[in-house]
């Protein structure tokens, strides 16, 4: 007993003195001193009185995974391991189906299946709800749980139980694990009439350079007119989003915003560059256009570049920083949100398109399976038999002017 005692001072303390010493004195309340007495009260409990023996550490664990559950989708606790798959996520290869996934309204939802992927060629869509994993409900898992249980050996199977659309559509579908390289510009060519074409699948570390690349060699072969498709791309990094927009824009020009509670969160993305192209600009979106996809959208708009053709977008407008803790683990926390040059929020309300080009369910299933045979005969997609792009070219062949 007496152990136990010293061992649970000891935790107490230290969780005290950790979190107290992280906040500013005049943030901290009578509440907080409270409220951590009735936590170290709480874990004591557990240890003296549970029928098992617990480790310490799973309990603290435990504590922090349902603090951070209680706070936005975004926000979550990662345990050593869950922080190491991280990182190597971020790296860019992993061993998965290829989902960018987030938890809205109680469920696991789809934000986007990645070009070239399992899930992309097992034609799962934006807003699927995945209902179970490898039978397991979803309901039980939180959202790195979830993700978690996607991955696994090279070469084995995920079986998953998706609900989709309004009519809430059972499908069942495995996939097997590959192992994911994400691209960032995936397809890249001129048109017709001078129109150059870009899909940007994911904003990475090359993308700016790359884009910059194809607007070159676009210019040589006399361009017009450009579409940048930005439908089902997830995100990706806020910098290289920005660095895209500064090739289209002129220097000096506010691109996004990000706001939180403390000052260091408050930033503001200027242009620090010159267009390097004036020509009349479309940017095609859909429902799994979000975060760093979301600011492009939003700012050609606010800016008047160009027109936003499509549907309306995710609507993942917040900013994540990964705090590393010294155990090896660490906190993922929403600390800001973006907003466009004219101030909207980005969060939950989403982009919508100047102009709207809606596909039905059967349109999107019917393109992607054409896409997928296209892709497996190594031939290049029907972009002129869908209808988004047909629009876009159609605005531009017009002559529609934007502002530089």
């Amino acid at each position: 007993m007496k152990k136990e005692k010293w061992i649970f001072g000891l935790l107490g303390t230290l969780i005290i003195s950790f979190s107290l010493t992280a906040l500013p004195e005049h943030q901290i309340s009578k509440d907080v001193y409270d409220s951590l007495d009735l936590f170290t009260r709480g874990l004591a409990l557990i240890q003296r009185d549970y029928v098992d023996e617990v480790e310490p550490k799973k309990l603290i664990y435990g504590a922090l995974k349902g603090m951070l559950n209680t706070l936005d989708p975004h926000s979550q606790f990662l345990d050593p391991e869950a922080y190491a798959e991280m990182k190597v996520e971020t790296g860019g290869k992993f061993a998965g189906v290829g989902l960018e996934l987030t938890f809205k309204k109680g469920f696991l939802v789809v934000i986007a299946a990645l070009d070239g992927t399992p899930a992309f060629r097992a034609g799962i869509l934006p807003n699927d709800r995945i209902m179970a994993i490898d039978g397991e409900p979803v309901k039980k898992l939180n959202l790195d749980e979830a993700v978690k249980k996607l991955r696994g050996k090279l070469g084995s199977t995920v079986k998953l139980i998706l609900l989709r659309g309004r009519e809430k559509k059972t499908i069942e579908c495995e996939m097997e694990r590959a192992m994911v390289e994400i691209q960032s510009i995936t397809r890249s060519e001129m048109l017709e009439e001078g129109i150059g074409y870009i899909r940007i699948s994911e904003f990475q570390e090359r993308s700016p350079k790359d884009f910059e690349t194809e607007i070159q060699q676009f210019q040589k072969e006399g361009l017009k007119g450009l579409i940048i498709d930005l439908r089902n791309n997830p995100g990706g990094l806020l910098q290289s989003a920005v660095e895209v927009m500064e090739r289209l824009v002129k220097k000096g020009n506010l691109i996004v915003s990000t706001r939180g509670r403390q000052p260091t969160q408050n930033l503001i993305f200027k242009s620090r560059l010159d267009s390097i192209t004036d020509v009349p600009c479309m940017v095609l979106v859909n429902g799994g256009s979000a975060s760093a996809s979301e600011i492009v959208a939003g700012a050609i708009q606010d800016l008047k570049r160009g027109r936003v053709v499509g549907e309306k977008t995710f609507g993942k407008g917040s900013v994540q920083t990964v705090i590393p803790l010294s155990d090896g683990s660490a906190v993922k926390l929403t600390t800001a949100r973006y907003y466009t040059p004219l101030g909207r929020q980005i969060q939950d309300k989403g982009i919508i398109p100047d102009v709207v080009v809606e596909l039905s369910q059967e349109d999107v299933i019917a393109l992607k399976n054409e896409q997928k045979k296209e892709s497996e005969k190594n031939a290049p997609r029907p972009l002129l038999r869908d209808s988004q792009i047909q629009i876009a070219i159609d605005l531009l062949k017009n002559g529609s002017k934007f502002k530089v």
